[in-house]
């Protein structure tokens, strides 16, 4: 792929312009990074207090008796957000291992073969889920494999 960049004073705010035959894979995974728009998330630190998360200090977030929680490095916190909404406002460095759980990709440490053709996915903060079948080929394609 060719990629040419214009810097100028006159361009107010960047624009990205593709000119193709006909929408790729490739094709389609850059314009969702480009439309991407990776906004802090607000969830709750306890029952009263409302903190603002950085995408970069989400670990994984996950439902978990109905409650949408959200793994930092070392706390856990409540969010009223439902998981598509979160997934759809984090962006391409999170990807949906299960039906249950979105992961943040950078910060995977181990993978380990599961049960029954499913991954266990271990982070750097501690925090292990399965890749369930269904979310299984995605996150392969991810790592190569």
């Amino acid at each position: 792929m060719k990629v040419t960049v214009d810097i100028s004073s006159e361009y107010k705010e960047p624009y990205a312009v593709i000119h193709t035959d006909k929408i790729t894979e490739e094709i389609q995974r850059i314009i969702d990074n480009f439309q991407v728009n990776e906004a802090p998330i607000t969830a709750l630190q306890n029952e009263e207090d409302m903190i603002v998360l950085q995408p970069n200090e989400i670990y994984m977030i996950r439902v978990e008796s109905g409650d949408t929680m959200i793994y930092g490095a070392k706390n856990k916190y409540r969010s009223r957000k439902r998981l598509y909404e979160l997934g759809a406002q984090l962006g391409t460095q999170f990807m949906q291992i299960s039906k249950s759980t979105l992961i943040n990709l950078s910060y995977m440490d181990s993978i380990e073969p599961g049960f029954s053709g499913t991954l266990l996915l271990k982070l750097k903060n501690g925090s292990s889920d399965y890749v369930s079948r269904t979310y299984l080929p995605a996150f392969k394609k991810y790592l190569g494999l």
